[in-house]
């Protein structure tokens, strides 16, 4: 008996025989279909290249293709468990044709692998046909032999598959295989098509031709091929099975939850096996590729499915948290075929193991209140919708949780009344956000993220994705589309860019749709969707269109860079100045990073440079950087430094990186840096590059600054300043190690210079300049001598000296000196003191400004000074100090 793992690879040797290329499963989150929420098939990840807007170096492919069906049109998960053939995630095994072979060779391919390699029984196999499609029918009968009575002709869109209302389209054929006549049910097309005797197992599809709005069709000049079959069905039956659940590895996992739960796998509990079997893949899948559980978009429909298997555990009695224990067998079971699952086992076993745990605190009180409300009812009656909101909203259970439990009971929900409350709470929600102060065209995005829902970021994976369209925005208003030279806001339902917030600025980039290309210039966000302020360069976009999004990869490069050295800077911050050290704001640029911390005085040259070198220590390093997902809680337990001004909910991003043996933080007591972020940021620290502070300045009271460049800047920066030292080095006539003493010397010599200038004009001056004796002769007023004398050559700030020098020549007396400094005038007086009593330095320097076009003047009585402009009036000024002597 062949096993799934066998069946899988079966089935890729056969196209790799025959020229396939084997292509990896593409992730469980679309890039490239923005209309999914999931990967549902294997065409998905070959959209483009059926349109031909994509080309790849192969034009035949085969994959094994993840799945997951679990919420929007594609939503199985009310089933799963409870039938035969309903999972929330399936393998997709399929063959690939991109213009190169199409009908005449896909039928025998399927008819001979279904045939010779799995030995499939032949009179067991029928297929059926679009009504249409002789053509088909013809290789059916040719090829494999079939009667007519076994070559259904269905004329429903049962077989016959389109991209959309418009585009490429074709029929179908799909191959059954009939269990026998012990099963009930009746031939596809019948009255009896639902029963479980006749089971699909493989449907081919034909993509040959273009449909139009009007309806009208014609043939694709690249007719190509799409295929698809379950590999849990064509498992089941080549094991002999008629119950997917029953195949090896289904059972695996069956059995792996039966023993962690000390439950017989096929007692009473199997129907809570089944489901918790199921969704271990699906969760495990989905938190592999990058779904972390949430509120909204696909993080609310991953933990919608964690939490139903949980209760199913909690249903089969276990105590403590049980799901993340199965995380090994099911890597055992599907890791070599997806090493993903693998690579992120530890990843998946913590969100498990966290999202299990707190949901345990709540589900007994949310299961306590489920059956006190139902002893009060009626029997028979639907729970109110009331109560099964306030379940959803305080206990956390989904409406299809509460169904799921009322299931077992035989009773209902009151989905319309669950439908009001909600109602309800929105408007309340509304009306809230109103009353923030936020901008005045805020409450259209709460509009948009009520009609077509938040926006899902995708930018911690990729840079380049797919996105639909939900809004355009201008001034306010929505707006059907937007022309060349038009400025427009647009929304998405995903979106690679970020959004700003945490101090990392908004990405730009562009967004192309079939009709026309925009240029983003910033990305922000409200009311959970993503603003992505653009201009339109080329032709018209339009809401609801398709989009292809592609982030500014060099410049989320060095903001990202900017962002993940901001973390190391920070502990560097407080490994070199103290605990105290907390974040007060930053900025992660693409050409710089600003970082503001609570720190009471500056750093010293010493401390500077001890925080730059570590930093470039871990950067060197180039330890990886993780990411996990957590509770505040549970990160501040580990040392997790919370942003300043960041808002937290029930769960946060946590960045972890470097490595520094024995500093207890972490789970393994090494991590560096652990900081709760919802950033982007690098994945080894050694793509920062290179780190270099600026330096550190005052940003307000209690708060330091440093600026800093990292990376592409700070090799600019550092090469600019190697430029200038040599260029200065060549100026001084000295090597650059020697520029520093060389300088030193320079200023020496300067400052001695300076001294003896200044010594000489002071003894000059005194002299009342060259040729002029022994310097000017004072006068005498009311019995006073006054000297007065206008200098050139001489500063402002050397005149005090003067005036005590002259004042120790005089004896007593009074002293103006007025010195024209080349633009500007000064002016000193002084009053010895035995005089100052009757005569004030203040009182003559205030006489004499105003001549001299200033203002005021002041100081104390026996030396004031002042300024002005004018030294052309000088005599005025001296004759105006006269005056307030009497003379």
């Amino acid at each position: 008996m062949p096993t799934l793992n066998e069946i899988r690879s079966t089935f890729l040797n056969f196209f790799e025989r025959n020229d396939h290329a084997i292509v990896e499963s593409s992730p469980l989150v679309p890039r490239n279909d923005p209309t999914l929420m999931f990967t549902n098939s294997g065409m998905v990840q070959f959209k483009n290249l059926f349109t031909g807007v994509e080309r790849r170096d192969y034009n035949r492919a085969s994959t094994s293709q993840k799945c997951v069906r679990a919420g929007g049109k594609h939503n199985d998960l009310d089933n799963v468990g409870y039938t035969a053939r309903h999972h929330t995630f399936f393998e997709m095994l399929g063959n690939f044709s991109f213009g190169d072979y199409f009908k005449e060779q896909a039928i025998p391919y399927a008819w001979d692998l279904l045939t010779k390699d799995f030995e499939l029984d032949k009179s067991k196999l029928l297929v059926t046909i679009y009504h249409t499609d002789d053509e088909a029918a013809e290789i059916w009968k040719k090829y494999a032999g079939l009667p007519d009575n076994r070559i259904i002709r269905i004329a429903t869109d049962d077989n016959f598959w389109s991209m959309g209302a418009t585009g490429p389209c074709g029929p179908c054929t799909e191959i059954f295989y009939d269990h026998g006549p012990d099963i009930w049910g009746g031939q596809p097309g019948s009255p009896e098509e639902d029963g479980d005797r006749f089971i699909e197992i493989w449907n081919l599809v034909f993509m040959q031709n273009e449909r139009f709005e009007d309806g009208s069709q014609i043939d694709l000049e690249m007719q190509s091929i799409d295929t698809g079959m379950g590999l849990e069905r064509i498992g089941a039956l080549l094991q002999g099975k008629h119950d997917n659940y029953d195949t090896d590895l289904m059972r695996s996992l069956i059995e792996a939850s039966a023993h962690v739960t000390s439950q017989d796998p096929d007692g009473p509990g199997n129907v809570h096996h089944r489901v918790i079997a199921d969704h271990l893949r699906s969760t495990s899948f989905l938190i592999a590729d990058g779904v972390m559980p949430s509120n909204e978009g696909r993080g609310y429909v991953l933990r919608r499915i964690m939490r139903r298997a949980m209760r199913h555990a909690h249903l089969l009695g276990a105590q403590d948290p049980v799901m993340h224990q199965l995380v090994p067998a099911l890597v055992t079971q599907m890791g070599q075929a997806f090493p993903e699952l693998g690579r992120a086992q530890a990843l998946i076993e913590e969100t498990l193991k966290l999202e299990e745990t707190r949901f345990k605190t709540t589900l007994d009180r949310g299961l306590k209140l489920l059956e006190d409300e139902l002893g009060v009812l009626p029997e028979n009656a639907a729970l109110p919708g009331q109560t099964a909101f306030k379940l959803y909203d305080t206990y956390g259970f989904p409406l299809d949780l509460t169904q799921d439990a009322l299931r077992e009971k035989g009773r209902e929900v009151d989905t319309d009344g669950f439908d009001t409350a909600m109602a309800e709470q929105k408007a309340k929600a509304r009306a809230a956000w109103a009353g923030t102060g936020e901008a005045a065209d805020s409450t259209i995005w709460f509009d948009i993220a009520e009609e077509s829902g938040t926006t899902d970021f995708l930018g911690y994976d990729t840079e380049v994705a797919e996105g639909q369209i939900t809004a355009l925005v201008r001034d306010g208003a929505p707006l059907a589309s937007a022309k060349t030279g038009e400025t427009v806001q647009i929304a998405l339902n995903q979106s690679p860019f970020y959004a700003e917030s945490g101090g990392q600025v908004g990405d730009s980039g562009e967004i192309r749709t079939e009709s026309g290309l925009a240029r983003i210039t910033d990305t922000k966000k409200a009311a959970g969707v993503f603003i992505h302020l653009a201009e339109v360069t080329e032709g018209e976009i339009l809401k609801g269109q398709a989009a292809q999004l592609e982030v500014d990869h060099a410049r989320r490069t060095s903001i990202r860079a900017n962002h993940s050295a901001t973390h190391l800077l920070h502990e560097a911050l407080r490994k070199a100045l103290g605990d105290h050290v907390a974040q007060r704001g930053s900025l992660n640029a693409e050409d710089r990073l600003r970082f503001d911390f609570s720190h009471a005085k500056a750093l010293s040259a010493e401390e500077l440079m001890q925080v730059e070198t570590e930093v470039n220590d871990f950067i060197r390093q180039n330890a990886p950087v993780e990411t996990r997902i957590m509770t505040p809680d549970d990160a501040r337990a580990l040392g997790a430094q919370a942003l300043f001004g960041e808002k937290y909910g029930d769960e946060v991003r946590v960045v972890s990186m470097g490595v520094e043996d024995g500093s207890g933080k972490g789970l393994d007591g090494q991590t560096y840096s652990i900081e709760l972020c919802g950033g982007t940021h690098v994945r080894q620290t050694g793509d920062i590059g290179l780190f270099v502070a600026l330096g550190d300045s005052a940003s307000s009271a209690g708060v330091r600054r440093i600026e800093a460049l990292t990376g592409a800047e700070a090799f600019r920066y550092l090469s600019e300043q190697d430029r200038r030292m040599t260029a200065l080095a060549g100026e001084l006539k000295a090597q650059p190690q020697d520029v520093v003493s060389r300088i030193k010397a320079l200023m020496d010599e300067r400052k001695a210079l300076s001294n003896e200038v200044a010594q000489l004009r002071r003894e000059l001056a005194m002299a009342g300049g060259a040729g002029q004796g022994d310097g000017p002769e004072a006068q005498e007023i009311n019995g006073v001598k006054f000297l007065a004398q206008v200098l050139s050559g001489v500063s402002g700030k050397d005149l005090p000296s003067l005036i005590d020098e002259h004042k120790t020549r005089l004896g007593s007396g009074a002293v103006l000196l007025i010195a024209d400094t080349g633009g500007k005038v000064a002016v000193a007086a002084g009053v010895t003191e035995d005089l100052t009593g009757t005569v004030s330095a203040v009182d003559l320097v205030r006489a004499a400004v105003p001549e001299l076009g200033g203002k005021g003047g002041g100081g104390r009585p026996d030396m004031a000074q002042g300024g002005g402009k004018d030294a052309a009036n000088a005599e005025a000024a001296i004759t105006a100090a006269k005056a307030v002597m009497g003379g």
